[in-house]
């Protein structure tokens, strides 16, 4: 069973093309961006000037039809020969003023389409640690990529192609009853009428089926990011047939809808172009009786049929610009879907920066749970005295890398408080609050960059000599400078091509630059072997020298040296104290020091 997106929303209501052209327009006509409108105004004005010289075209066709057959009064006195090199200018200067219009209105979409993708990068950057745990990452980026690309084109076609087809066709309409009679108007009219609602109510179908398609297109391309990004965990199960038969699947559901969606738009294609045959037709056969009767000219038959043809083409493309509209509205309205996902820890209005003086954290009767109906933490009140190392252990599930979380705010207290030095985390800037706070989780992950750009994330505008001084202090100054690329080596995508231990190594020295007064070691080297362990336990030592720590460990001879000792037991604290003295108090955390000790001698 395909597992539903993490955006719910009401379709009905979210992917409404009205409400995705509202939020589009204001990158059209930008309030406080002057030369956005100047270009919009002349590219209008290209526009204008464009339809104008094309509806005049035919007329001058005709002249020079009638002056070749000796037959009515050539406009403009300029003969057959001057009537065909005007009517070649014409052209020429529609075709430029259409290119000038494009060239000028460039700036406008790029523009347009820079702004949006960067809002919707920075809102998913704002998005909450609960989004993020739930969300399909390929899925994710599918979404963003198809709808970033429709920006430009919506923005392009909305000023450039409705507008100037209704104006084109209005101007030949007029033309035609006033040149020749309402007959050729009301053919005009009929056909034009049977082709949008055509148009549109077979585009409206597609619609679904080019939604369909787009699901399974992201449903396939998770699927392949997922696999690709636990590509260690296929290998371990052999199980490469397996994940190429799940991907296959999800590609015969899309070659499926995409099938669907190629045999509709020939209907459509056919269906238009028997629509604008017949009326094309229509017009001729009243144009050729005109003919017949000696009403009318060769040249006003000759007219007759430019002019149809010069609707058929704004028609054709009507057809064309509808659908991709539509299947642009599609698409981005998925991407505004995303962009009204609300940021579900948001700070104060105004709030201040956080101050810290010492660094004492303060957990007053904290209650939290990730799920309304499962609490994880049940009252904890734990005190962190500033400059000291206190570690937190616990079975799994006992709620320790929870606090974690909640200090770094990922989440809000559902009950009680967090401070640090008297203040309230919910209180203060969470830019400022994470800026306090360095992590070093139980799985470092890396940019898939250089040694360097990883270790100089810590902190924006290091210099060289900043990165070696944290590589030391991390102790992998000399692995690093061992390599053959030194700080320049490639880590690989999550700094796979890196053991555990260096790892941990670079992301300690990335903290280290960082240099906040608050440390936090989720669990820092539970995943690596003794003698790794052993080192980068030096290196977390080192670290915390004159910081306030919280160490979230499984393994208790990693924090036995803490200046407090928390044991947590389903969300609530049993026991505290300094590691001789839970030891001597032969409770919860004696049976775990035993059982560790027991396990290591065994091993």
């Amino acid at each position: 069973m395909r597992q539903p997106s993490a955006i719910q929303t009401d379709p009905d209501q979210n992917r409404s093309g009205w409400r995705t052209i509202r939020k589009v327009a204001p990158y059209l006509w930008p309030e406080d961006e002057t030369w956005v409108k100047r270009r919009v105004v002349l590219a209008l004005a290209m526009l204008v000037l464009a339809k104008l010289i094309a509806v005049y075209t035919p007329i001058l066709y005709k002249g020079a039809v009638d002056g070749l057959a000796g037959e009515g009064v050539p406009p403009l006195a300029l003969g057959a020969v001057g009537l065909t090199v005007a009517y070649g200018v014409a052209r020429m200067m529609t075709v430029g003023f259409q290119q000038l219009r494009d060239a000028l209105f460039a700036p406008v979409g790029q523009r347009a389409l820079r702004a949006l993708a960067l809002e919707t990068f920075q809102h998913i950057h704002q998005l909450s640690m609960r989004y993020h745990v739930t969300r399909r990452t390929g899925g994710l980026s599918r979404i963003i990529e198809r709808g970033v690309k429709g920006v430009e084109f919506l923005l392009r076609f909305l000023l450039f192609s409705i507008g100037p087809l209704i104006l084109e066709l209005l101007l030949v309409s007029i033309v035609l009853m006033w040149l020749f009679d309402v007959w050729y108007l009301v053919v005009v009219a009929i056909t034009i009428a049977l082709y949008i609602w055509f148009t549109f109510a077979v585009t409206e179908w597609r619609v679904k089926l080019r939604r369909e398609m787009n699901d399974q297109d992201t449903e396939a391309n998770q699927r392949a990011i997922d696999s690709l990004l636990n590509f260690e965990t296929v290998k371990y199960f052999n199980a490469e047939t397996r994940e190429a038969e799940r991907y296959d699947v999800s590609m015969k559901g899309y070659a499926q809808a995409a099938l669907k969606t190629a045999y509709s738009l020939a209907f459509l294609n056919f269906g238009q172009s028997l629509l604008i045959t017949c009326g094309l037709i229509g017009v001729m056969v009243l144009a050729a009786k005109g003919v017949q009767s000696g009403s009318l000219t060769v040249g006003d038959f000759v007219m007759v049929n430019a002019y149809m043809i010069q609707i058929t083409v704004p028609l054709n493309f009507l057809g064309t610009v509808y659908r991709e509209i539509r299947q642009s509205l599609v698409d981005m309205g998925q991407m505004f879907d995303l962009l009204e996902q609300p940021a579900e820890v948001m700070d104060k209005p105004c709030a201040p920066n956080l101050r810290v003086n010492g660094g004492e954290v303060t957990l007053e009767n904290v209650h939290f749970g990730y799920e309304a109906e499962r609490e994880i933490l049940k009252g904890v009140s734990l005190t962190v005295p500033a400059g000291q190392t206190v570690a937190i252990v616990g079975a799994t599930g006992s709620g320790k890398s929870t606090i974690g979380r909640l200090l770094f705010r990922f989440y809000d207290v559902t009950g009680g408080s967090l401070k640090i030095d008297g203040q309230d985390v919910r209180d203060v800037s969470q830019t400022s609050l994470h800026a306090s706070i360095g992590v070093v989780p139980q799985d470092t992950v890396l940019f898939n960059d250089t040694i360097r750009y990883n270790i100089a994330y810590g902190r924006e505008g290091a210099t060289q000599d900043d990165v070696d001084a944290a590589a030391r202090a991390a102790q992998i100054h000399d692995f690093i400078v061992s390599l053959p690329e030194g700080y320049d080596t490639k880590v690989g995508e999550r700094g796979l091509k890196l053991s555990g231990g260096e790892k941990q190594r670079v992301g300690i020295a990335r903290t280290l630059l960082k240099n906040p007064p608050i440390l936090l070691l989720d669990e820092a080297t539970s995943a690596l072997d003794t003698d790794t362990e052993q080192d980068i336990k030096d290196a977390l030592s080192r670290a915390g020298v004159g910081r306030t720590v919280i160490t979230i460990a499984h393994r208790l001879s990693t924090i036995a040296e803490a200046d407090q000792i928390v044991v947590l037991e389903q969300g609530e604290i049993i026991e505290k104290g300094t590691h001789d003295e839970l030891l001597r108090r032969a409770g919860r955390y004696a049976q775990l020091w035993s059982r560790q000790q027991s396990d290591g001698q065994a091993a």
